[in-house]
């Protein structure tokens, strides 16, 4: 349908955001299933961190076979690599996507040209989505081989970007530093058609979308959690300085220590170490506790008023997105 589905091997160009500890097989596959790609987060089905990179590598090769046993579809895992001599998770994880046939590595943080070639070398297409998109390490993925590129807007949920560049302004940018050489997809604050046409209008070709889906049937995350943010708006959330830069959250008990801890004048570490770094996270939007987690949300919950499944809000992505595919 365009260039982000010919080079994915998807319906739709849409991926969904490999949200860290709120993925699992079955979620995954709701997403491939629908026509977009799904993508297995770090920790994608377990509620305790793996303790040894076997446990790692066999607790995603569960995962990954509980999604093939439902659709056949294209799906991708999400790849955090660090420099070559002393990265120790990313080989076995390649080696992990040449076993079951994944074809898609969805790279966070940090670009490595080193790791694009090796998966590029089994055949795997690289998707690029920079902490903090700028100019510089746009050509860079570029000129190392990547194959699609992510613009992410501080309008998302998560690790927000250091730079507080919103959507509507990093998605051209990031766009026009491309020239056509890859697609860019766009991220952050897409939850509607509106949004959708949007970020098509500012010259993506695909959305990377991580709040509307984590708000699905399908989806792991905590039935209270996903309640209070029927209720909620961006206007609700409380935001925090955390290292790298910001979090923000849905109000609670932790939350708003948090932010207290943050007008107070405690350094991002202290900070960190305050919400226990990701694990704060699965407390939060997994366990469904506030008082020892927070909840990260993306500006498009807004937009977001019931629980629906995966195939719908997908379909309603689409329609603000048919006119360009």
């Amino acid at each position: 349908m365009n260039r982000v589905t010919d080079i994915l091997g998807i319906e739709k160009p849409i991926i969904q955001g490999p949200l860290n500890w709120l993925t699992d097989g079955k979620y995954v596959a709701a997403v491939s299933e629908a026509g977009g790609l799904g993508v297995l987060g770090f920790s994608a089905g377990q509620k305790e961190a793996a303790k040894t990179i076997e446990e790692t590598v066999e607790n995603m090769r569960r995962e990954i076979k509980i999604a093939k046993a439902i659709t056949n579809k294209p799906m991708g895992l999400n790849i955090a690599p660090g420099h070559e001599a002393t990265d120790i998770f990313t080989q076995p994880m390649l080696d992990l996507m040449v076993e079951e046939g994944i074809q898609v590595a969805v790279m966070v943080g940090e670009f490595s040209a080193y790791w694009t070639k090796k998966f590029k070398e089994k055949g795997i297409k690289v998707v690029f989505r920079a902490a903090t998109p700028t100019i510089e390490n746009t050509n860079e993925a570029i000129a190392g081989g990547a194959d699609i590129i992510v613009a992410t807007g501080f309008d998302e949920g998560g690790t927000v970007p250091e730079k507080v560049i919103g959507t509507f302004s990093i998605v051209p940018m990031i766009v026009d530093a491309a020239k056509g050489r890859v697609p860019v997809m766009a991220a952050g604050g897409i939850a509607d058609a509106r949004t959708a046409e949007a970020a098509f209008v500012l010259g993506a070709e695909g959305l990377y979308v991580g709040t509307a889906f984590m708000m699905a049937e399908e989806s792991v995350m905590a039935d209270n959690i996903k309640e209070m943010a029927l209720a909620a708006n961006a206007s609700d959330l409380v935001m925090y300085r955390t290292v790298p830069a910001f979090y923000r959250s849905l109000a609670g008990e932790l939350p708003n220590k948090l932010v207290e801890m943050s007008k107070a004048g405690k350094s991002e570490e202290e900070i960190y170490q305050a919400q226990n770094a990701y694990v704060g996270m699965r407390d939060g939007m997994l366990f469904g506790d506030l008082s020892k987690g927070f909840a990260s949300f993306g500006l498009g919950i807004s937009f977001i008023d019931k629980i629906e499944p995966v195939a719908t809000i997908m379909n309603r992505l689409m329609t603000g997105i048919e006119r360009f595919v």
